[in-house]
């Protein structure tokens, strides 16, 4: 079993194989929940589209034997509005610009081979690759219990503590009736 992690730059095919839309008129976030969700489908894709033309890109894929597996959303916090704009999820320290990741989605079908992992440690070396100092996610604490896949597009606590990063603060923000984390890990 071969496992790569890549940009997601010049790669939205692969991108939309999964996170767009397949009928006209469907819905979904297209990775557009934390960024602007203001904007219709069509404007999604087109938003999507070009920063996967562009370094360093909206995040990373994970390839299980030459198939795209999987996604993780992970950028400079200062570009997802939503993040900026939160009244659930503190700022801190701010003038640094962390590198936020947002959510994760593993395919149907790739699900339970842990790679999330590998999603985990590939966002976190394309963040240091493009120049982060930090990085931070906002995790649920599961107290080990089992997620489901909807609560879970964030990560638990224990999969980032599992990869260097340490609990900073509690939120008021929610994933399902689970409480979220501040968690971060330093770059330098």
């Amino acid at each position: 079993m071969s496992i790569e992690v890549l940009p997601a730059t010049g790669r939205w095919d692969d991108f939309a194989t999964f996170m767009v839309p397949r009928k006209p008129g469907g819905g979904g976030c297209v990775c557009m929940s934390y960024r602007d969700a203001r904007l219709g489908m069509p404007e999604r894709i087109e938003y999507m589209k070009s920063e996967c033309s562009a370094e360093p890109g909206p995040g990373v894929l994970v390839y299980l034997d030459g198939e795209v597996a999987g996604w993780c959303s992970v950028a400079p916090k200062s570009t997802y509005r939503r993040l900026m704009n939160s009244r659930t999820i503190p700022h801190l320290d701010e003038e640094r610009d962390p590198w936020s990741i947002v959510c994760f989605v593993v395919r149907g079908g790739y699900r339970k081979r842990g790679l999330m992992h590998d999603l985990l440690d590939g966002a976190v070396e394309h963040a240091r690759a493009s120049g982060a100092a930090m990085v931070e996610g906002y995790p649920v604490d599961s107290g080990g219990e089992r997620v489901d896949v909807i609560s879970g597009y964030v990560g638990t606590v224990a999969l980032f503590e599992k990869h260097g990063f340490s609990r900073v603060q509690t939120t008021d923000a929610h994933s399902g009736a689970t409480q979220r984390w501040v968690m971060r890990r330093e770059l330098g």
